[in-house]
């Protein structure tokens, strides 16, 4: 690791040490309270000493654990080599990384901590410049037709190559067998999905215009939140010409209709807020992603997560963000379960996501809003193995070369 990475680890290490002497002390707090409350108004004079005392000693106690682990960070730091190699340098260091963006990344981002990633094109573990010289240098091959991965939750672009010594990846598939480019991107996934949406979008904008060659068709595949940030950037880039282009959507066990994890978590949280003995477990588990939190409903805009009426602005887009109109989308799901039809397949799908989720089903009586050849699943397989795998291209392959693109939109 080089020197500032330390220091950026130590950093978040020391705010997360001093933090659990603080959930210390209100544990401590929640139960005097208690044992106040039952002894009466003649014990005013003990507690009113008592509180001060604990306040002082906790606050020290977490300024002191704060200072320890940034001292040590910092030696660290200064004992490293000059010449060492970034954290980056190797798959699993990204790795860690991509999770501590996926966990806390929205805090490293108001931090300013160098560990914060930032939304990026990626070619062999590197950044690409998204210009006419860049891409023209990381693709030299370059096609009219692109098809661009978006990872899911504290993923990284690398996520596509899972299991590739038994599989080889869609992108390589996609290039040799129906002539896409495939351009894979990494982002920041503790940020809000809607933030992501939007950069994304900017992110498409600008590499169809600074494409190497006119480009005639874009398709996009998202796995788990990936699906979820390409439908947002779809919808804050409906009026460019770059969203024109999107053809093809494909979602790969995307929470459309919310992930049931995230959902229990948020409950939880609610529950545990209610006691003052339990309320510091509350801050704890509160402390995750503001990317995570996104998944519990789905969501896809601002005023979802803003101090904004959520309700009254969905009412006022048909309850929910259309999905692109001129994109067929395709939705794809993995089970548990090997028959489709078997009922565990459809009650808890690949155990992160609902099989209805996935499917953005509105629910039980309601009718499939696109053609049924336009969902599928893989039974017997978890969520990951929608990242990589043979049965899943062969559907995406069938997709696209039996339906042709919907027409471009008229000016």
């Amino acid at each position: 690791m080089r020197r500032e990475e330390i220091a950026a680890l130590g950093d978040l290490a020391s705010e997360a040490a001093a933090g659990a002497a603080r959930q210390i002390q209100e544990f401590h707090a929640g139960i005097a309270g208690r044992v106040w409350s039952r002894v009466g108004p003649a014990a005013l004079p003990v507690r009113v000493a008592h509180d001060r005392i604990a306040r002082g000693a906790y606050s020290a106690a977490s300024e002191l654990t704060r200072s320890v682990v940034r001292a040590g960070a910092n030696a660290a730091s200064r004992a490293q080599s000059p010449a060492a190699r970034s954290i980056e340098a190797s798959a699993a260091g990204r790795l860690v990384v991509s999770t501590l963006n996926g966990a806390f990344g929205d805090t490293l981002v108001r931090r300013h901590n160098p560990l914060a990633l930032g939304m990026a094109v990626r070619r062999r573990s590197e950044n690409v410049e998204i210009s006419r010289t860049g891409l023209r240098h990381a693709y030299p091959n370059a096609k009219p037709r692109i098809a661009v991965f978006v990872h899911g939750l504290c993923e990284t672009d690398e996520a596509w190559k899972l299991g590739a010594g038994q599989h080889v990846p869609y992108g390589h598939r996609m290039e040799v067998e129906l002539g896409y480019t495939p351009v894979y991107l990494r982002y920041n996934t503790g940020r809000h999905i809607s933030e992501n949406g939007r950069e994304l979008s900017g992110v498409l904008e600008g590499l169809v215009a600074q494409w190497p060659v006119p480009v005639d068709e874009v398709v996009l595949i998202g796995h788990s939140m990936g699906g979820l940030v390409g439908r947002s950037a779809c919808h804050y880039g409906a009026d460019s010409a770059c969203v024109a282009k999107v053809r093809h959507v494909f979602t790969l066990g995307t929470p459309h209709r919310g992930a049931p994890l995230e959902q229990a978590v948020g409950a939880a949280t609610a529950a545990l807020a209610r006691l003052p003995e339990t309320r510091p477990l509350a801050r704890a588990l509160n402390l995750r992603s503001e990317g995570i939190k996104d998944l519990r409903y789905g969501y896809l805009v601002d005023e979802c997560w803003m101090d904004q009426d959520c309700d009254a602005f969905l009412r006022n887009t048909s309850r929910e963000i259309p999905f692109l109109p001129t994109a067929r989308h395709y939705f794809i799901c993995a089970t548990l379960s090997r028959e489709a039809d078997a009922t565990v397949g459809r009650i808890i799908g690949d155990l992160l996501v609902l099989k209805p989720s996935a499917w953005a089903h509105a629910g039980r009586g309601s009718r499939m809003r696109f053609p049924i050849e336009h969902y599928y699943h893989l039974g017997g397989a978890n969520h990951f193995d929608l990242l990589n795998h043979p049965v899943i291209f062969d559907q995406m392959r069938r997709c696209l070369a039996s339906q042709r693109a919907l027409p471009s939109p008229t000016p």
